[in-house]
């Protein structure tokens, strides 16, 4: 469904250019998500094999070792994304001192994200609530050195940042300038503790990433937390009892498809599209069945 932009510009001069800086309206979308036939069973697939692999968790033997690898595989994979070279046994390596002639900071930026991972979990299981100040702890541990140490670790930014171009005047997308951040970040956090509008916790956690990803709160960073609430949500409402969903690899081998379906739904607000993408990676269908980006 086209529902037109999901927000405004905010438009000012900056060095004699005009820059456009979209605020995204707050969730949920308005209209409502148009939940169709067989979008809502692309959503049970994705309910049911969630439920089969947290039940897998559950009855698995000896689960720490399995949990150990298969979050730091994840983290490769989402560092991956961002530029970094090292590899799952780089890491492995690198734990145990013998990795010598591998890049310092790619290992570090792998291993800052495991331990900004389980920082967040462990602080959940405490009963730390999933919120803003959590997510800036995440950061904080995700930048605490290596690449992006000096980039404000653990802070929401104060000043603008943008994606593609050198300048945010001829920029692929600008997201909020730094004045409405702290609102935006606060209305997302509002949604995904929201309890009175009967939605999902997937369908929640899709929605949530992708605002997320729109605002961009943090200068440095935000592709990797953004990928980190997704496990984060799941985990704390309970749908998952390990942190056994991950996205990156899907992202990765579909990159230009998500890159596009992140920006259709900030100018058509075609939620559905997107949601219908992300679903299917979580219910595991089968190759190509989740819709083109359009135009």
């Amino acid at each position: 469904m086209e529902r037109g932009a999901i927000g405004e510009y905010d438009v000012r001069v900056v060095g004699g250019e005009r820059v456009n800086a979209f605020i995204p309206d707050p969730l949920p979308p308005d209209p409502p998500l148009e939940l169709d036939g067989e979008f809502l069973q692309s959503m049970e697939s994705a309910s049911f094999a969630l439920g089969g692999l947290n039940a897998a968790s559950v009855l698995m033997p000896d689960k720490s070792l399995f949990i150990y690898a298969y979050v730091r595989k994840e983290a490769v994979l989402s560092s991956q994304i961002e530029g970094s070279r090292s590899s799952l046994a780089d890491l492995l390596l690198a734990e145990l001192d013998e990795a010598p002639g591998v890049p310092v900071d790619d290992i570090t930026e792998v291993s800052n994200y495991v331990a900004a991972l389980e920082h967040g979990l462990e602080r959940m299981r405490n009963g730390f609530p999933l919120s803003n100040r959590l997510l800036r702890e995440i950061h904080g541990i995700l930048l605490s050195s290596g690449r992006g140490s000096r980039l404000h670790p653990g802070e929401f930014r104060t000043s603008q940042n943008w994606i593609g171009g050198r300048r945010p005047g001829e920029a692929d997308f600008v997201p909020p300038p730094p004045h409405a951040v702290a609102e935006c970040m606060g209305e997302l956090e509002e949604f995904i503790h929201a309890t009175n509008d009967g939605m999902p916790t997937l369908l929640r956690a899709g929605l949530a990433h992708l605002q997320f990803e729109t605002i961009r709160p943090f200068l440095d960073g935000n592709g990797r937390v953004g990928r980190l609430l997704i496990a984060m949500m799941l985990c704390h409402a309970g749908v998952l009892q390990e942190p056994l969903l991950y996205l990156s690899l899907f992202f990765k081998q579909h990159r230009s498809v998500y890159y596009q379906l992140l920006d259709r739904v900030r100018r058509t607000g075609d939620w559905e599209r997107w949601l219908a993408f992300f679903s299917t990676e979580c219910g595991r269908r089968r190759k190509g069945r989740f819709p083109p980006p359009c135009a």
